[in-house]
């Protein structure tokens, strides 16, 4: 059978969002598994090594705010591929240097990289895969957590192979390298429009932008500290690192499948809220778990856990792409929320290490993180198709209030 040139076209946007995904979360999940031979060998205390989850965060949030703007001046093919170069100069810096002001800077310039990424690939979705939105976004969020787990699996074992931690952290410098000549090879991304920066700016008074903002960032900051702390609770309990690092891939596991399985579900109906109750109850019990029986069924609290937050992902950014209708407007909504969203959840990582500190236990942070996700199941309520349904068909930006 032969492909044609759409057809390898079309082929090779699928490969593309694979390939972004999986470079998506190496940066944060690397680290975990690896703080114990990390803060052996710079000094680190629990909470400073916290920064090297809550800073890319950060990043993710302030660079994703300017995402348009930087979308305006560079356009997609350019900003992508910016934002791969600097997560493989990031990984470069941490298997050549390993120093504590210098992690701590890989941890900037990392998340500066994923942050242009995942501003800029909302809006790619939305006008490369317009008949299969949600199952685009399914895919890339898949991805997405899969190289999460991926690196939190295969770290600890890469570093153990080179008898160093720093081998473990710059390894993912290979799927970078991968993923930028693949998008320098497929003619996909969006050239520059300057017109675009003064359109969202209009968002910063839009109430319901901030809304999704705030949901976004409240449903998912438990991924962060999963990913920051998961490993270390269970190497307090006495685990390996090697064990504690699986459990995180096995949460991944469940990220994925619900990354997959909850899009193409969401693709029957317009209304979200009766998948997002069901994947933050899931994650209330995860944590709840993790609390009072943390030996006696781990997998199961962890498989809950990984469930809920890779569907929350996935389902809220859907949420977010369906208040407008255009590509570029969604994309520029789905830019403000992941940008005040991720500003949030740069907060739950660098929470968790305090509450650690001052606790000597992870499980106050986990009571906190249930409290947070039973107060967003309450807030779903409000995220009636009909309360955006006609604004989606209106051109104005701040047309939804």
């Amino acid at each position: 059978m032969t492909l044609t040139k759409p057809r390898l076209n079309q082929l090779g946007g699928w490969a593309l969002l694979v390939a972004l995904g999986l470079n998506l979360r190496p940066i944060l999940s690397s680290i975990s598994p690896l703080l114990g031979e990390i803060r052996a060998a710079t000094g680190m205390s629990f909470q400073s090594s916290a920064w090297l989850t809550s800073l890319p965060v950060i990043c993710m949030g302030l660079v994703a705010l300017l995402g348009v703007r930087l979308e305006a001046r560079l356009g997609e093919r350019r900003g992508v591929a910016l934002g791969l170069m600097l997560i493989l100069l990031a990984c470069l810096a941490r298997l050549l240097i390993g120093q504590a002001p210098a992690l701590l800077a890989t941890a900037l310039l990392g998340g500066a990289g994923v942050a242009l990424i995942q501003a800029l690939v909302p809006a790619l979705i939305k006008r490369q895969f317009q008949q299969r939105v949600a199952l685009a976004m399914g895919v890339y969020s898949a991805s997405l957590m899969g190289g999460g787990g991926l690196a939190a699996l295969l770290s600890p074992v890469v570093a153990g192979h080179f008898a160093h931690w720093q081998a473990g952290l710059g390894v993912w410098l290979l799927p970078a390298m991968a993923a930028l000549l693949l998008w320098l090879c497929v003619p996909l991304g969006a050239a520059r429009n300057p017109q675009l920066a003064a359109s969202a700016s209009r968002l910063w008074g839009n109430r319901r932008a901030w809304l999704l903002a705030l949901y976004f960032g409240l449903i998912n900051c438990g991924y962060m500290s999963m990913v920051a702390w998961l490993p270390a609770y269970y190497l307090q309990q006495g685990w390996s690192a090697t064990q504690s690092g699986s459990l995180l891939a096995f949460m991944t596991i469940f990220q994925v499948l619900a990354a997959l399985l909850m899009p193409a579900l969401a693709q029957r109906s317009s209304d979200r809220r009766p998948l997002l109750g069901i994947s933050l109850s899931a994650q209330a019990v995860g944590y709840v778990g993790l609390v009072l029986w943390p030996q006696q069924a781990p997998q199961v609290w962890v498989a809950l856990i990984g469930f809920g937050l890779g569907a929350c992902f996935a389902l809220s950014l859907i949420l977010t792409l369906d208040h407008r209708r255009d590509p570029r407007a969604a994309g520029q909504l789905a830019a403000f929320v992941q940008g005040v969203g991720f500003l949030i959840n740069a907060v739950s990582p660098w929470m968790t290490g305090w509450l650690r500190e001052l606790t000597g236990s992870f499980v106050s942070a986990w009571w906190v993180l249930t409290a947070t996700v039973l107060g967003m199941l309450l807030l779903t309520r409000v995220f009636s198709p009909a309360s955006y349904r006609e604004p989606q068909q209106a051109p104005a930006l701040h047309a939804v209030r």
